[in-house]
């Protein structure tokens, strides 16, 4: 027999045979819209390293969420940058602060036509810039932030929140912040861990987008970038101390551990693609250096084929109006 003997290409003959036989999608209602809101802005401020995202007003916040909600995004992450920071983060918990004031409008604009959910940490909130609160001679302490956090999940649950996401990589987090929830009664909110967050160069832009304070880094917490097996240790911590969904942060250089931690658990997984993620993709499209639209439906089908069954993006709304 002449060869070739097997001919796969007969199955990319066509748009309508490759659709046929795709092994992987990203629906709409896999995409969850990070959205930052600023207190007391006037109008929406355009964050410079990350084109075509804002800082929202509280006006235009409920206008994002509806219209997200009609492009068939499946979730909202929520995050605030208050005028006023202290040593602790006094606004994460105040029920007037701007995260949570924010929180009720989203929640009482858009219902439950989709999943209103609120990142859980300090870090914009203090004024060291810290996910925690600091001992006297500078290193965060991790168990007096875990009770920071359980006042901002019940803070963030008593405001309407349906999705708490832990993001400070703090020991214990989600054993804390469920008890807590709990007790105040609030035993239907859900976890999202962040369970494997990386100490990344790839979170650049975002602290543009929340104002960070920060000096210094927080590789004391969040993980070191070469470790994989570390992150399977964290993920099944969080699942054990009751986390409904697990995150993994950055979601492009790290899908090797996007698809361990997918295969190790039987709850949903997520992955964030970042801001430094979004806008090198950007920044090389305006340059006419990669082909924009292919290029985004590409990472997020890549960020899919390893695993994530949910996956925090800037393209969000763009992504769901293209893949309807």
């Amino acid at each position: 027999m002449g060869y070739p003997e097997m001919r796969p290409r007969r199955l990319r003959t066509t748009p309508a045979m490759r659709r046929l036989v795709a092994e992987t999608e990203v629906p709409p209602r896999s995409l969850v819209l990070p959205i930052f809101v600023l207190e007391g802005a006037a109008e929406p401020v355009p964050i410079p390293s990350m084109p075509g995202v804002v800082q929202h007003t509280l006006d235009s916040l409920r206008k994002a969420a509806v219209e997200a909600v009609e492009a068939g995004v499946g979730g909202l992450m929520l995050f605030a940058v208050p005028q006023a920071k202290d040593a602790v983060g006094s606004g994460a918990t105040d029920p007037n602060g701007i995260l949570n004031v924010a929180i009720r409008e989203v929640a009482a604009e858009v219902g439950d036509a989709s999943v209103v959910m609120a990142d859980l940490c300090l870090d914009e909130f203090t004024d060291h810039g810290h996910c925690g609160v600091l001992t006297p001679d500078g290193r965060v302490d991790n168990d007096a932030t875990l009770a920071r956090y359980a006042d901002m999940a019940v803070a963030q649950a008593d405001a309407g929140v349906q999705v708490v996401g832990p993001s400070g990589m703090m020991d214990g987090q989600i054993g804390a912040i469920r008890a807590a929830l709990d007790r105040a009664g609030h035993t239907d909110v859900s976890a999202m861990a962040y369970s494997a967050k990386y100490a990344s160069a790839f979170f650049g832009p975002f602290r543009d987008a929340v104002q960070s304070s920060l000096e210094g880094d927080r590789s004391t917490y969040q993980q070191d970038p070469a470790n994989a097996t570390e992150s399977m240790r964290e993920v099944a911590l969080d699942v054990a101390e009751g986390a409904d969904m697990v995150l993994v942060k950055p979601a492009l250089g790290y899908l090797d551990v996007v698809r361990r931690v997918r295969d190790a658990v039987d709850v949903p997984v997520a992955a964030y693609n970042v801001s430094g993620e979004y806008s090198m993709v950007e920044a090389a499209a305006a340059q006419g250096w990669i082909d924009r639209e292919r290029a985004i439906l590409e990472v997020l089908t890549s960020i899919r084929r390893a695993g994530a069954d949910i996956v925090l993006t800037y393209w969000a709304v763009e992504a769901a109006r293209r893949l309807r």
